[in-house]
């Protein structure tokens, strides 16, 4: 979401800018105008710009977050192939092309890769992503890590910051392995609690899933849900249909406020169930597992009287925005609805994430 690039600006501190805003998606330059009235806005796509027109911008900083589905898991993968990677490769153009670490090297800039989720700033909500920073070579970048893609933000060179990272020259399967060992939680986990000191199981889930999501809700250096919910929400809006209650009960994730977690949310959110985010159990005094363990043997009508107890709610777009690092006088223009927030939202980056690495960048 393209006003992340004026959020982050003000959040890092870094005295820029911006100098205009680039997209082509109507409805994003619409909150976008809302939000930045200002600021110069460019209704095309990224390769509908010439070379003369950047020039005339004469700009410091290109701040791009190319479209991911040609790369995810549950994309259809077909990398460059996908007419959504037109403007990435269209900026690579404007250097003296080949991929995007050869060009970047050989244009005279040093880089550096990350892959990075909120939960590493103490922000209660897994959004794993790749980052890549570039500057010219003359200003080195106050850390060293060749090679290496960080998992974590880096510390000084004395703090042995390689024991978060891995060998960028691994192949991009190992990758994913790493990427789930360090960072499990990316949009497809169902929800659990503990009874005990044993698991229960009453969810399509594994053991391995539920002593994970324990130890996250245990770690206090993340702050907890309620921090980011909204007091005064009309909850009747967003309560789950008893129909999809039913249908994808075994598959919901489900926190509460309390909890030190949340997975994913997409741009499906709101509207799809499975894999598009957590939602939100607003009666805390219930205990989930008595309810899952009573389900056998009832009827659909009596099921979905014991599911409706749980008062499980969508996370409002709000909230959302909230968990992302949206300063709190971000806001929507009135007409946008509520799926149009949620497909937004379910595009952007966490601005607090992308705030430190422009803080690296510049240091």
């Amino acid at each position: 979401m393209q006003s992340l690039h004026s959020h982050v600006q003000s959040e890092s501190c870094i005295p820029a800018q911006v100098v205009a805003a680039v997209d082509i998606n109507t409805v994003a330059n619409e909150v976008y105008k809302y939000n930045f009235p200002h600021t110069q806005l460019l209704a095309k796509t990224i390769e509908g710009i010439t070379l003369e027109e950047f020039d005339r911008l004469s700009f410091n900083m290109i701040l791009m977050s190319p479209p991911c589905q040609p790369f995810t898991r549950i994309g259809l993968q077909g990398d460059v192939t996908d007419p959504r990677t037109n403007s990435f490769l269209y900026i690579l153009d404007l250097l003296p092309r080949d991929l995007l670490i050869q060009t970047i090297g050989s244009c005279g800039f040093q880089y550096q890769e990350f892959l990075l989720s909120p939960t590493s700033l103490g922000i209660p909500n897994s959004r794993l992503r790749y980052f890549l920073i570039a500057k010219l070579q003359s200003v080195p970048f106050p850390f060293q890590a060749p090679g290496q893609v960080l998992m974590e933000f880096p510390q000084t060179e004395s703090e042995h910051p390689q024991k978060h990272a891995i060998d960028a020259g691994k192949k991009i399967e190992e990758k994913k392995i790493e990427e789930k060992k360090i960072e499990p939680n990316i949009c497809f986990d169902s929800s659990t609690q503990r009874s005990g000191k044993e698991a229960i199981l009453f969810k399509l889930e594994t053991a391995g899933e539920i002593d994970r999501k324990r130890q996250q809700d245990n770690d206090l250096s993340v702050r907890m849900l309620r921090d980011f919910l909204e007091d005064d929400v009309d909850m009747n809006s967003y309560f789950l249909p008893p129909k999809s209650l039913l249908r994808y009960a075994l598959l919901l994730d489900i926190v509460k406020p309390t909890s030190r977690r949340s997975t994913c949310f997409t741009k499906g959110y709101g509207r799809y169930i499975e894999g598009t985010g957590s939602v939100l159990q607003t009666t805390e005094d219930v205990q989930i597992e008595n309810i899952y363990k009573s389900l056998t043997n009832l009827s659909q009508e009596e099921k979905i009287t014991r599911l409706l107890m749980l008062q499980l709610r969508f996370f409002t777009p709000k909230e959302i925005a909230n968990l992302l690092g949206f300063p709190p006088e971000f806001g929507f223009p009135e007409k946008t609805t509520v799926k149009q927030r949620y497909r937004l939202l379910g595009n952007s980056l966490n601005v607090h994430v992308v705030a430190q690495l422009i803080k690296i960048l510049c240091e």
